[in-house]
């Protein structure tokens, strides 16, 4: 930290705290989320699917895609992906083939197995967003403020990876 009077001191470490909670918040809202699925599918019988690769699902949604794709979107890491896509084609969510141009790559789409998680998870998303505007948990302005703040997160993050390192 450089030279600051006591009380910009103070103010940087009240912004240093919050910003620590602020990711510990992130973390913790993604661990959640992938627990709200799990519940979801539970409760409806899915079984055979972990929440991770419901997401992975609902992600793709009606396109076809490369993990390369997935990944330079920013939905998930390197092995994650390719690890999960095999296991979704095993499995029958998902068809694969293999690019024309570029044999190495594949291409992959959902099946009908693999649209109905989707759709399961898109309902899920309905209605809680119904439910955080119906109960005034957060409005119109509220969600735009936080995606806004967040993809500005998300800016400088990419910044740093792609310039300082």
């Amino acid at each position: 930290m450089s030279f600051h009077s006591s009380m910009e001191s103070g103010s940087y470490q009240g912004f240093m705290a919050d910003y620590l909670d602020s990711l510990a918040l992130v973390e913790r809202l993604h661990r959640l989320l992938l627990d709200v699925i799990k519940d979801e599918f539970e409760r409806v019988g899915v079984l055979e699917i972990n929440a991770v690769q419901a997401l992975l699902l609902f992600n793709i949604g009606d396109n076809e895609v490369t993990a390369g794709e997935l990944k330079s979107r920013g939905y998930y890491q390197g092995s994650n992906v390719s690890y999960n896509l095999k296991k979704l084609v095993e499995m029958g969510f998902m068809h694969h083939q293999r690019c024309e141009i570029d044999r190495r790559s594949v291409r992959v789409r959902l099946t009908e197995k693999g649209r109905h998680i989707r759709d399961v998870v898109a309902t899920l998303f309905e209605r809680h967003a119904d439910g955080l505007r119906g109960k005034g948990v957060l409005g119109e302005e509220g969600i735009e403020n936080i995606t806004h703040a967040l993809r500005r997160v998300e800016r400088y993050w990419t910044d740093q990876i792609r310039y300082i390192y």
